[in-house]
């Protein structure tokens, strides 16, 4: 269990409060003097930081110790010095110095600096502590989150076989074991081959006796570690999918007039008739009363807007109105219940998650995927800016009138009518020079999959995106890309949606600068929205607007991101060896793989299975290295004489 931001005592950087001092009175001058020097300053923050550097170093090094950090780090510092030790010794120092000290020698409480950085410190983690105080009182209680998801077991994508794995993942871990996939729990799977829709609570109601039975306590529960029983509770806090089955847990309509589940009844659509696509602008209401942007007619779509943007509904008033609807299951016919469309027109079906006797009581029940809106919004910017013909979101039927009966943009000339070319329009000059920079860019191994094998320079169009490669090029690549094309505004607000991704995913969230963020971020679709056509801005461009209020209530993203569910789905597809039976295949070898790592707990020898090992480290420097490149000719050499000494090669010499 993880009840704090762990300092590791084996860590090799330093600073670190590591060694057995001598004298326990050692630093006290040092410490008075920098309190002096600290009291005559004007506060701001360096110095804040300072005093909090101050008050650190006056802690003892582990509990009971006579000695404090200071003491301890600037000792070790000095023999460091006084025999000359080189970097790599004295970090081996400090890593066997660690391993003597006793076990959980430092700190054992979340720092309270007003950053984020696990889902303990969210306020949706201190709403079940505040609501229900008898299950925070144990710190064993589990808090879970739940994924949803289909995958096609067989490798033809031809097939359209469907399965649906239900994943439970525990937040009651420290961040580098969190979302591995040693802690993630197969606990249904729904077999195919049509995917359940959704009819999908049908197949959620054993977990969700399970869950009711956990929430209400189960006695007699065994922990090794303090060799005592006690009783163990667990809780819910939210589930994690993409868009369409968020709609089909949730119980929410994901498309048409009312697709976003936070805006409701409020959400601003308009339907363009002529490319059958609904768009979702109108991002003004969400800036202050008097900006200057909401009285502006020409720049947006020759409206006004004074709207206000709408407050996200609790989980209380979504009760209500889903309370009484009465939705039939099943794929045969239905008859539609006009009652409920009158009155719930955002609702389909009152969610079997409300079973649960705390899901009404929760901020956030269902998050928004990151994973899935930032690739749905880098392919759309990709296919538009290079004009890719399956991707690109311009075309003339996706244009809005005017009150003249005439496209926006459009130009009528004595002989012919003709629209101009669009500002985030590329040439073929341009799109070399952005495909050119794709093409010769250098990551660091791991970091993307290779960009080169996925351009194409006959037609300069990128093809067979993955998720993971939309996430590098939002967050670093597509702004070092387009540097040197397009005009100013249109590249300048391209890079404001990119650094927004960027800031927004970080592994430590600053509270105090989300509102600064979500500032910018609907000025960004405020100024793409003078850009771009209507067609751009489907769901998922709005959805954007909503993840910082999540992530304000939530925690940091990359606890609730999509990436570690696929890549462990990823593992439960390489589990099929039948095709006939797919889910048989799967649910053995899981059973299979947690029985072996169950006896693997009991053998030193044997690492765990779905935890990655840290980095590897070498040994000695390579600051003497040199490099050098060898001809042909010595190549050549040099591997002749690599056979000629080869026992294997003997029988084939001359």
């Amino acid at each position: 269990m993880w009840h704090g931001e762990p300092t590791l005592s084996s860590c090799a950087s330093a600073p670190s409060p590591l060694g057995v001092p001598q004298n326990p009175h050692f630093g006290s001058e040092t410490i008075d003097m920098c309190q002096a020097a600290f009291n005559e300053g004007d506060y701001d923050e360096e110095s804040d930081e300072f005093n909090k550097f101050v008050e650190e170093a006056e802690r003892p090094l582990f509990e009971d110790s006579e000695h404090t950090k200071l003491h301890a780090l600037v000792q070790l510092h000095n023999l460091k010095a006084r025999f000359g030790m080189s970097d790599t010794s004295f970090s081996e120092l400090l890593a066997t110095v660690g391993s003597l000290l006793p076990k959980d020698n430092h700190d054992d409480k979340r720092p309270k600096d007003g950053y984020m950085r696990h889902p303990a410190d969210s306020p949706a983690w201190k709403l079940v502590d505040y609501k229900w105080p008898k299950f925070a009182s144990e710190s064993r209680n589990l808090r879970l989150a739940l994924s949803a998801d289909g995958i096609n077991p067989h490798s033809s994508m031809s097939n359209r076989y469907s399965c649906w794995p239900i994943i439970l993942v525990t937040y009651n871990l420290p961040p580098w074991l969190c979302m591995k996939r040693k802690f993630m729990m197969l606990s249904l799977l729904i077999s195919g081959p049509k995917q359940p829709g959704n009819d999908i609570d049908i197949y959620l109601e054993p977990l969700i006796d399970d869950l009711r039975t956990l929430w209400d306590g189960v006695n007699d529960v065994y922990d090794a570690h303090t060799k005592e029983y006690f009783t163990l509770r667990a809780v819910l806090l939210w589930t994690i999918n993409d868009f369409p089955t968020y709609g089909n847990l949730s119980g929410c309509t994901t498309k048409g007039y009312k697709a976003c589940p936070i805006c409701g009844n409020k959400t601003s659509a308009i339907h363009l008739p002529h490319s059958r696509k609904m768009s979702y602008g109108s991002h003004r209401k969400y800036l202050p009363c008097h900006h200057p942007y909401r009285r502006q007619k020409k720049a947006f779509n020759n409206e006004q807007k004074f709207e206000v943007a709408p407050t996200p509904q609790s989980g209380e008033e979504v009760f209500k109105r889903v309370e009484y609807i009465n939705h039939e299951f099943g794929k045969g016919k239905k008859k539609k219940n006009l009652a409920a469309d009158a009155t719930c027109p955002c609702w389909k079906k009152r969610s079997i998650f409300f079973d649960l006797e705390y899901w009404k009581s929760l901020y956030v029940r269902h998050c928004l995927d990151v994973m899935h809106i930032k690739k749905n919004i880098c392919e759309s910017l990709i296919g538009t800016l290079l004009n890719m013909p399956s991707k690109t979101k311009e075309c003339c039927c996706s244009l809005t009138y005017a009150s003249n009966g005439c496209y926006l943009g459009q130009k009528i000339g004595e002989k012919k009518t003709y629209l101009p070319a669009a500002p985030y329009n590329l040439s073929r000059i341009e799109k070399m020079k952005m495909c050119s920079s794709l093409l010769f860019m250098k990551v660091p191994n791991g970091h993307s999959s290779n960009i080169k094998n996925l351009l194409s320079m006959d037609d300069l169009k990128l093809y067979g995106l993955k998720s993971h490669d939309c996430h590098t090029l939002m967050q670093q690549l597509l702004p070092v890309a387009i540097r040197s094309v397009l005009p100013k505004h249109v590249r300048i607000s391209i890079m404001r949606l990119c650094f927004f991704f960027n800031a927004l995913c970080t592994k430590v969230v600053d509270v105090s600068k989300l509102d600064k963020l979500q500032t910018d971020l609907v000025l960004t679709l405020c100024g793409l929205e003078m850009i771009f056509p209507p067609s751009f801005f489907d769901i998922m461009v709005h959805l954007t607007v909503h993840l910082v209020r999540e992530v304000r209530l939530c925690g940091p993203v990359f606890y609730r991101w999509m990436y570690p569910f696929e890549r462990f789905m990823k593992v439960l597809k390489g589990y099929v060896r039948n095709r006939f039976h797919p889910e048989g295949c799967i649910a053995e070898s899981y059973i299979g793989e947690e029985s072996i790592e169950f006896c693997s707990e009991f053998l030193q020898e044997c690492s765990a299975i779905g935890v990655l090992k840290g980095p590897c480290k070498l040994s000695g420097t390579l600051s003497g290295a040199k490099l050098k490149s060898l001809s042909e000719e010595e190549r050549d050499l040099a591997h002749l004489h690599v056979l000629s000494n080869n026992a294997e090669v003997d029988p084939y010499k001359t």
